[in-house]
C-alpha cells in the first residue's frame, strides 16, 4: 500500500516526505534519504502571467504533473495575509511562527516581505540557518529548552530566547551576555480552542520573582511574552494580558531588573474555517487600543502562524476507491487524518471540502483517508455528487497544522508541495525535503 498511482499515473516512492515527480517519471534513481533536510527546487511549467493555484481549472493542471495529494501553497495570498495583519496591528513587528508550516517557500516569502520570524525547536533555527536568514531577525520561543539546543541556537546567532520558571532562568547562567530573555506570563484563555498558557508561562504575581533570578545568574531581560491561544475567540484575553504585562513591565524597571524594552504578544489570531472568524481589522482594534498605553519606548512583537498561512494553501486528494454502505457513498482518499487532515484531530479543526465534479446531484456521503485504521475518517453526513475513483476532493484553509503534522503511517507518503506565485515568474514548485 505504499506506492500507489496518483490521477496522473506516476507512481508516488513510499518513503519520502515530497516526491520529484519529475524524477520518477524520467526512471532516475532518488538520491539517498539524508539525516538533516536538504531543500531542492524543480520548477513546472512557466505560464507568462500568474495563476490563481485554487481555481479549478489550475488544480486539474497541478495533480496532473504532480499526482496525488497535493498541498498547494499560494505565496502571493501569503504575502496578502501577512499585509493585513500589519495594518491590523501597525507597528508591531511581525514573527512568523515556523510551526504551523514550517516550510521553506513560506519562510522565504515572509523574510522577502521584511518580516521576522518565529522559531521553537534546533531543527527550525538549522532551516533558516540553511536559508541564509539574518539571525538578528529571529527569536527562540519555546520556553522548555535542553542545553544543546540553547547552544545550537546561539551558535547559529539567535541570541533572544522565552524562559517561564526558574529552572529555565538557571539554564542561561552559563550564557549571561550571550543570551537575553523574554519571561513568559500565563494568561488563563478558555475561550481559544488551544489554551496555550495552561502549557507555559509563570503566574503574573511570580513574574518579578523570576527577573529577580535571572538578574542574580546575571541574565539580561529584554522583556515579557505571552500567548492567549491559539483560534482565539475574542480580542478581550490580549487586551488583559498587554494592560497587565505593561504595569509589570513598570515595576520591574522601577526596580532596575532589566532592560524590559519588549513586549511579545502571541499570536492566536482566528481565521475563517467551517465558520466565520472576525475581520481582522475589527479583531485587533481593541488590541490596538490596549497597545497605544504603552510607553512608546516599548518594541511590540506578535508570533502569528496560523493567521498568515491557513488560508493560503489546500489540500487537493483523489478517489482512490468507493463503497455503498448503510444508505451512504464511502469514498476513500489517497490523504486523511494520518495525513494533511492530521489537524482535525491535533488542532481541533474542520476543514471545508468541496468535489471538483460536475453535477448538481447530491447523495449522503462519507469522505474516509487511505489507511487501514477505523478511525481514518474526515467527514461524515457529507451531501457530494456522486464521485468516481480519480475524482478530486479539495479542503480550503489546509495550511496550518495539516502538512506539518502529517505522518507517513501505514507507508502512504505525506502530500507533495507545490508552492506558486513564490516569486514573479514562478507558477508552481515542488521542493522536495529529505528527512
Amino acid at each position: 500500500m505504499g506506492g500507489r498511482p496518483g490521477p496522473s499515473g506516476a507512481q508516488r516512492h513510499p518513503f519520502r516526505t515530497e516526491v520529484n515527480l519529475q524524477m520518477a517519471l524520467a526512471g532516475k534513481k532518488p538520491a539517498a534519504r539524508r539525516a538533516r533536510a536538504v531543500t531542492k527546487t524543480v520548477p513546472a511549467s512557466r505560464p507568462r502571467r500568474g495563476i490563481d493555484p485554487f481555481e479549478r481549472k489550475h488544480i486539474e493542471r497541478l495533480v496532473g504533473e504532480f499526482g496525488s495529494p497535493l498541498l498547494i501553497i499560494d505565496c502571493d495570498r501569503v504575502r496578502r495575509q501577512y499585509h493585513q495583519l500589519q495594518r491590523a496591528l501597525p507597528g508591531v513587528d511581525l514573527h512568523y511562527a515556523l510551526k504551523p508550516l514550517p516550510h521553506p517557500a513560506v519562510v522565504s516569502t515572509i523574510v522577502g516581505e521584511g518580516g521576522f520570524l518565529d522559531l521553537a525547536t534546533t531543527g527550525e533555527v538549522e532551516l533558516v540557518a540553511r536559508m541564509g536568514v539574518d539571525p538578528e531577525r529571529c527569536i527562540h520561543t519555546h520556553p522548555i529548552k535542553r542545553d544543546i539546543d540553547i547552544r545550537a541556537s546561539l551558535d547559529r546567532g539567535v541570541r533572544v530566547f522565552v524562559a517561564d520558571n526558574p529552572d529555565e532562568v538557571r539554564k542561561f547562567a552559563a550564557y549571561a551576555g550571550r543570551a537575553e530573555l523574554l519571561l513568559r506570563v500565563s494568561f488563563r484563555s478558555p475561550g481559544a480552542v488551544c489554551d496555550l498558557s495552561r502549557k507555559f508561562g509563570c503566574d503574573p504575581e511570580d513574574l518579578l520573582a523570576l527577573a529577580r533570578l535571572a538578574r542574580e545568574v546575571g541574565v539580561e531581560v529584554r522583556g515579557l511574552s505571552f500567548h492567549v491561544g491559539s483560534q482565539a475567540a475574542d480580542p478581550g484575553k490580549h487586551v488583559e494580558a498587554i494592560e497587565s504585562c505593561g504595569k509589570l513591565i513598570a515595576a520591574a524597571r522601577r526596580e532596575g531588573l532589566g532592560t524590559f524594552d519588549t513586549l511579545d504578544i502571541g499570536g492566536g489570531f482566528p481565521i475563517d474555517y467551517a465558520e466565520r472568524a472576525p475581520a481582522i481589522q475589527h479583531f485587533c482594534a481593541p488590541i490596538r487600543a490596549a497597545l497605544a498605553q504603552l510607553p512608546k519606548r516599548i518594541r511590540v512583537i506578535a508570533e502569528p502562524g496560523r493567521f498568515i498561512v491557513g488560508p493560503c494553501a489546500i489540500g487537493v486528494s483523489a478517489v482512490m476507491g468507493r463503497a455503498r454502505r448503510e444508505g451512504h457513498w464511502w469514498y476513500y482518499l489517497d490523504d486523511g487524518l494520518y495525513g494533511s487532515y492530521s489537524g482535525q484531530l491535533f488542532d481541533h479543526a474542520r476543514y471545508p471540502v468541496e468535489a471538483l465534479v460536475d453535477s448538481t446531484e447530491r447523495l449522503p456521503s462519507v469522505l474516509a483517508g487511505p489507511t487501514c485504521d477505523s478511525i481514518d475518517v474526515i467527514a461524515e453526513n457529507l451531501l457530494l455528487p456522486p464521485l468516481d475513483a480519480g475524482d478530486l476532493i479539495v479542503g480550503r484553509s489546509m495550511g496550518a497544522y495539516t502538512w506539518a503534522s502529517a505522518s507517513e503511517f501505514n507507508f502512504f507518503p505525506r502530500a507533495t508541495v507545490v508552492s506558486v506565485n513564490l516569486s514573479p515568474g514562478d507558477h508552481g514548485t515542488v521542493m522536495a525535503i529529505d528527512r
